[in-house]
């Protein structure tokens, strides 16, 4: 496949994982009467159950080529991608919102480039300048109203709100940088498997969680609202991290890290078209040209890296980190 094939196909995985993502953010209010805890733990039980009924024809010739750093690694990954990102994700949309959270989680794209503009051969930042600013401001567009509302009136919930978001946009912004440099490292293995693999030793990891979930806010619910619970955590566990995780993975192999940052913008984009979905509204104003600034942001990133393939400069993975 071409440079400019690799990233057009990119593109559209990134589309499609941003799509799916986006439904994260919708469903803490699907399920109000449930913590982020119980949700966090029966999404990725759901997950790792879904991931090892997938993986069980591989599994043998899958664990004789990982070794101890390959498995310490996907207990990291997953702490930091799944676990944690998601309940401190979960609990900011709760206390804060889907306006606030996907704000802040929206600079995402800007963390991951900056970070990746480091690694060999990446794009240089003043070829990703107008990308980046364009991001920036669409991302300021988006929490504008967002962000006023809560300056008029500061309410202890908003302010943990808020600290539980930038606390999620900096587990998960070390998440896309490290996962991306071991799927580097790991190309003996397929997207998929990577995702997989991650789903087991998450599911793994959720089960730690069961005690404090069903000790703390367990009570009170009747047979509907636990069903609908079930619905919507396996919906996200196939949705968001079956098929949305296995989308990312293929794009991150496909495209340069500094790429892959502005990809995170579609998660911020459906997220808000999911909000406005669930209030029954029309964007506003500001929303609408957030909407235009951020597929411009996405745009202008692509335009970059093709001039830089069409030239004398090839565009290069991402080297393994330390």
């Amino acid at each position: 496949m071409t440079s400019n094939g690799r990233m057009w196909a990119g593109l559209g995985c990134g589309v499609a994982a941003g799509a799916l993502w986006g439904l994260v953010f919708l469903a803490p209010q699907l399920v109000r009467e449930f913590t982020p805890l119980q949700l966090a733990a029966a999404r990725y039980l759901a997950y790792g159950l879904f991931a090892a009924a997938l993986i069980a024809p591989r599994w043998r010739r899958l664990v004789r080529v990982l070794g101890p750093r390959e498995w310490g690694a996907l207990v990291w990954l997953s702490l930091l991608g799944n676990i944690v990102y998601y309940v401190l994700l979960a609990s900011a949309v709760q206390l804060g919102g889907i306006a606030m959270t996907s704000l802040i989680i929206g600079f995402l794209p800007v963390a991951v480039t900056l970070i990746g503009s480091r690694d060999h051969g990446a794009t240089p930042l003043t070829r990703l300048a107008p990308s980046l600013l364009l991001g920036t401001a669409g991302i300021l567009c988006i929490g504008w109203q967002s962000l006023g509302s809560i300056g008029s009136g500061l309410q202890p919930d908003s302010l943990l709100g808020l600290a539980c978001a930038i606390a999620a946009l900096a587990s998960w912004s070390t998440y896309a940088v490290q996962n991306a440099r071991w799927l580097v490292r790991v190309r003996h293995l397929s997207s998929q498997d990577w995702n997989l693999l991650t789903g087991i030793v998450t599911g793994a990891l959720s089960l730690l969680l069961l005690p404090p979930a069903l000790l703390i806010g367990a009570h009170g619910h009747d047979t509907s609202e636990w069903l609908r619970f079930a619905a919507v955590a396996a919906g996200v566990a196939l949705f968001a991290s079956i098929v949305g995780n296995f989308c990312w993975n293929w794009m991150s192999r496909l495209m340069p890290l500094t790429l892959v940052g502005q990809m995170i913008l579609f998660e911020t984009l459906f997220a808000l078209l999911y909000g406005f979905l669930w209030e029954r509204r029309l964007p506003t104003t500001l929303e609408s040209v957030a909407i235009v600034l951020v597929v411009a942001s996405v745009l202008a990133c692509v335009t970059a890296h093709r001039a830089r393939s069409d030239g004398t400069e090839p565009v290069s993975q991402p080297e393994a980190g330390s």
